[in-house]
């Protein structure tokens, strides 16, 4: 369990976000996350990194639980902390990062795929965010690379979802698969983009990020402080606790998201060789 890397062919790194049952990442995690992709992006050897997930779903968001848990505000304040550097650790990372999304995609797996460079998805993959749902705000800056405005906006009210096949038509999704040729589409991606010169794809992403109209950085940093203000009204947390409790309700099978779009398919492990270089549990 934790962030685990492999180097399974020249130039590409996979990193693996394993946090069972759902991928609901505590604290640490994101650190483990922003860490795991800095150290591949700063390798000279490395041209391309694969971020991918275990289990039923790619990621679940912030692990609520964790923050219910947490006596006054350091799990809260550490969780923002920590998607903030997960989310700019992808959108820094000095080579390009691939997405390799499966099953349910939400809150902070929404900032890690909108500041990633492509996305490959498989057919059972929905995206979205239930911030509203859950008491939180954010990542409505990275949803928006993902979607036109106002239907961002809509999906953010609402904290419904969209299916991969809908973010394909957007031009989002670079391709869409089965569940069980997950992983060998982003490989074959990540090949592709990892045979460039590696000092020319290194100055080609830097070159892209000079020129987004948009600074991701400071505009979720603006998100974030209107969490905290929810947080101190004391209404973020009537939210968590409900959810928690509806969590308690359910122990045989940990809950997906909220008006999903479509049902997640059995799992299929999408987890390459296991030729690890290093592992955080």
């Amino acid at each position: 369990m934790g962030v685990s890397t492999t180097s399974p062919e020249e130039g590409i790194v996979v990193i693996i976000v394993d946090f069972p049952p759902v991928n609901a990442l505590p604290v640490q995690g994101w650190y483990d996350v922003a860490a795991a992709v800095r150290a591949a992006g700063s390798d000279p050897g490395v041209r391309c990194v694969v971020l991918t997930a275990t289990g039923r779903g790619f990621n679940a968001g912030a692990d609520i639980k964790e923050m219910q848990r947490t006596e006054g505000y350091a799990a809260l304040v550490g969780t923002n902390r920590g998607c903030y550097e997960a989310f700019a650790a992808v959108y820094d990372c000095e080579v390009p990062v691939v997405a390799a999304v499966q099953g349910f995609c939400v809150g902070g797996g929404i900032g890690l795929v909108g500041n990633a460079d492509s996305i490959v998805a498989s057919d059972d993959a929905t995206f979205g965010l239930p911030e509203l749902d859950r008491g939180a705000l954010g990542a409505a800056t990275h949803l928006a690379r993902l979607v036109p405005q106002h239907l961002m906006r809509t999906l953010y009210y609402t904290s419904r979802t969209v299916t991969a096949e809908e973010l394909h038509r957007h031009g989002s999704v670079w391709r869409v698969v089965p569940r069980e040729q997950l992983l060998a589409a982003a490989m074959e991606l990540a090949r592709e983009i990892a045979a460039k010169d590696g000092l020319l794809i290194r100055l080609a992403k830097a070159s892209i990020n000079g020129i987004d109209p948009v600074d991701v950085r400071r505009s979720y940093r603006f998100e974030q402080g209107f969490t905290f203000e929810a947080n101190l009204s004391g209404i973020s947390d009537r939210y968590r606790e409900a959810f928690v409790s509806s969590q308690a309700s359910r122990p045989s099978r940990a809950s997906e998201p909220a008006k999903r779009s479509t049902s997640s398919k059995p799992s299929t492990s999408s987890e390459p060789s296991k030729s690890s270089r290093s592992s955080k549990s």
